[in-house]
């Protein structure tokens, strides 16, 4: 097994261990776009659902594999929302800070979740559980102010609703 940097080389055996198998499916999913255009998205899709998120090594794996420049990969993880370079916690909380959840209440509700949880946006609690972030809208103003957690909705959220909420969660 040959690495520089950290990397293993393209077409060289890469190490065992999980971080081995990731390099290698990472590879695979490189090798099977065939050098389409536009693969870039999908392969940054395929690669976070290995890991839960795109650390800087997978990044570079990736700029190198696919010949496109690191700052062009960067610049599409840190474009789209759905992508994150940290891991993120079990369940991510998102507080919608659109005008209408924002005029309602919503930065009163972010910040009882950042008091409660201990994080800034963007942040993780160190016991893995939860990440809070800022999202612009979710499409519910008429329900606002609104927090989401996974697939779920919250609606007309109140400090006290957005603890019984999040302790539901705990």
């Amino acid at each position: 097994m040959e690495r520089t940097g950290g990397l293993v080389h393209p077409n060289r055996q890469s190490g065992g261990g999980i971080a081995g198998k990731v390099f290698r499916q990472t590879q695979k999913i490189v090798a099977d776009t065939k050098g389409q255009a536009g693969a870039l998205v999908r392969v940054l899709e395929e690669t976070q659902g290995l890991l839960g998120y795109l650390p800087t090594p997978m990044l570079k794996t990736i700029s190198r594999d696919l010949k496109v420049p690191l700052s062009e990969v960067y610049g599409v993880a840190t474009f789209y929302n759905f992508f994150t370079l940290a891991p993120r916690g079990k369940y991510v909380v998102q507080v919608c800070m659109g005008t209408a959840c924002y005029v309602r209440g919503g930065e009163r509700i972010l910040n009882v979740l950042q008091k409660e949880l201990g994080v800034e946006p963007g942040g993780t609690t160190p016991d893995n559980m939860f990440s809070l972030e800022i999202v612009r809208c979710l499409g519910c103003c008429g329900l606002s102010p609104v927090v989401a957690i996974e697939d779920k909705v919250f609606r007309q959220m109140t400090p006290a609703k957005v603890l019984d909420v999040l302790k539901s969660y705990s």
